[in-house]
């Protein structure tokens, strides 16, 4: 009982928007499938090193130092600005054809390790992760297991979840993103998710530990 309860506290954790949904959403938008599973799994590892990190008592350690927690805030807040303000300015430009363009070099040039890559530094350089990651899981260790083989297997767990969620959420928008590349949606869209980015990184920096 314990397990789907678990399962079940994963997937719907997973469904809630947040900084991950939004960066996985601009880049399946932007790049199509390969860039959405890209981050998505990005995401994931970093889901996971934060979660092993967890059961192992390593992120209590970053979590008791204020300084790292203040700097990863930090790093976190400034990536989150910047990719909205990114965003932004792609809106601005209002150019399909050269926004196109760009899309076909950068798969050329970096294919989806700048997706991969974006996913997991997002989640990596945002200490709400590591936070959630000691308080969530321990609460499903049974009395007397073996706490460090207990909290690895849970994390693996909550790391499958959340990645069929997302790559479900993932062909879901691939689905309908031939709306999205009517040029005026394209903008209106770059513009949103702009804005929800800078707005998360100014709640991140501004937030209270």
């Amino acid at each position: 009982m314990n397990l789907l309860l678990f399962i079940g506290s994963c997937l719907l954790l997973a469904m809630i928007p947040g900084v991950s949904s939004v960066v996985i959403l601009r880049q399946t938008l932007r790049g199509g499938r390969a860039h959405g599973v890209a981050t998505t799994l990005g995401n994931e590892t970093g889901v996971l090193l934060w979660a092993v990190a967890a059961a192992f008592g390593l992120s209590a350690l970053v979590l008791a130092s204020q300084v790292a927690y203040d700097v990863m805030r930090a790093v976190g807040a400034v990536a989150l600005v910047v990719i909205g303000v990114q965003s932004l300015w792609q809106a601005r430009r209002g150019d399909a054809t050269a926004h196109r363009g760009e899309q076909a070099a950068d798969r050329a040039a970096a294919g989806w390790r700048r997706s991969y890559l974006l996913g997991l530094g997002t989640i990596l350089a945002n200490p709400k992760a590591a936070v959630f990651a000691v308080s969530f899981l321990p609460q499903f260790v049974p009395a007397g297991a073996d706490a460090p083989l207990t909290l690895t297997m849970l994390a693996l767990i909550w790391v499958v979840v959340d990645t069929l969620w997302y790559l479900v959420f993932v062909w879901l928008i691939d689905q309908v993103r031939s709306i999205f590349e009517r040029p005026a949606v394209r903008r209106r869209m770059e513009r949103i998710s702009g804005m929800v980015l800078i707005g998360l990184g100014v709640r991140l920096a501004m937030e209270p530990r």
